[in-house]
């Protein structure tokens, strides 16, 4: 898919410093999840024992299930989205536009979390249709294949080899045990940051409620663990959509919540290592999606998000230029 790399510039602690970020947004349904649907779907139809033109069925918090709709309306498979009610009207209307058929859990565990009750239902769904396929992004290996052979070496090329930390966002955990491995064939050395959220039990942590969508999970990962990586940053609410509003405000860059994240671990991580000179940042989507949430003030402010000022860094306006890969 070959999304592109750009270059911004972040003060940190009063030293200009740069960072890459690589744009999944511009992946054909606007995330990173495109490559994920890809490697699954693909993983499906070469097995020789699968139903013939299957049903596909998948636990969605929205990207994945909009990329998943896109490709089986594209291979003429049925697919069936299990969402949650925290799935926006965008979302929905988007995987009707693709003719998925959607079904709405309604139960959350203590803390607020749908995923439980979606997994629930699509593996109710899987075994009371012989021809129905649960893809499983949380513990399918073509998960993290796809961005092994995709987000890890287009990152390789597009810094030349010469990326020394990289830093994802973590849900099920695939598209940084991907890309790390990759990387890490070619540079040992590299510095691996998972960024999860606050209240998420990805790789470890206290449960605990997020408002914080695309990243995070009730549930540990089963693609990566702490020893895979050499930090956690586990992100608050309000900074993931500071940062977010930050990087709007001054380079008109609109990503989402799971990119102010890891912009938040990438500004922390630099003050604390002087020496990183290329650090590139997966930015999952974009933020078109997070119109109705992190980008309308009445929403933060029902949520009783009050953003904190960023003083510590802040983003140079004419830096964010294109590199290899646009």
């Amino acid at each position: 898919m070959n999304s592109p790399l750009r270059e911004i510039r972040l003060w940190v602690d009063g030293v200009p410093r740069s960072a890459w970020l690589k744009l999944e947004s511009s992946n054909p349904t606007g995330s990173s999840k495109d490559r994920t649907a890809e490697g699954l779907i693909a993983d499906l139809l070469a097995q020789d024992r699968r139903p013939r033109e299957p049903t596909v069925v998948e636990s969605t918090s929205g990207n994945l299930g909009i990329a998943l709709a896109r490709v089986t309306a594209r291979e003429g498979l049925n697919f069936v989205a299990v969402v949650d009610p925290r799935t926006t009207g965008q979302v929905l209307s988007t995987l009707q536009s693709y003719r998925a058929e959607v079904k709405m859990v309604k139960n959350a565990d203590s803390f607020g979390s749908f995923l439980p009750a979606r997994l629930a239902l699509a593996e109710e769904l899987a075994r009371v249709n012989p021809r129905a396929v649960w893809v499983n992004q949380y513990v399918n290996p073509a998960n993290p294949l796809a961005h092994y052979w995709g987000t890890g070496q287009e990152i390789l090329s597009q810094t030349n080899g010469v990326i020394d930390a990289l830093y994802a966002p973590v849900s099920t955990g695939g598209t940084l045990a991907g890309a790390a491995r990759a990387i890490r064939e070619r540079r040992p050395s590299v510095r691996i940051v998972a960024v999860d959220a606050r209240g998420s039990v990805a790789l470890g942590g206290t449960p605990g409620p997020r408002l914080l969508t695309g990243i995070g999970s009730s549930r540990p990962s089963s693609h990566l663990g702490r020893q895979d990586v050499d930090e956690v940053y586990r992100v608050r609410d309000e900074d993931a959509f500071a940062y977010c509003r930050a990087l709007k405000a001054a380079t008109g860059l609109i990503l989402g919540g799971s990119t102010g994240a890891v912009l938040a671990a990438c500004a922390s991580d630099l003050a604390m290592h002087p020496d990183l000179k290329c650090p590139v940042c997966i930015c999952a989507d974009s933020g078109d999606r997070y119109a109705e949430t992190i980008y309308d003030d009445q929403w933060l402010a029902a949520q009783g998000i009050d953003l904190p000022s960023l003083a510590r860094v802040g983003f140079k306006t004419d830096s964010a230029l294109p590199r290899n890969g646009e």
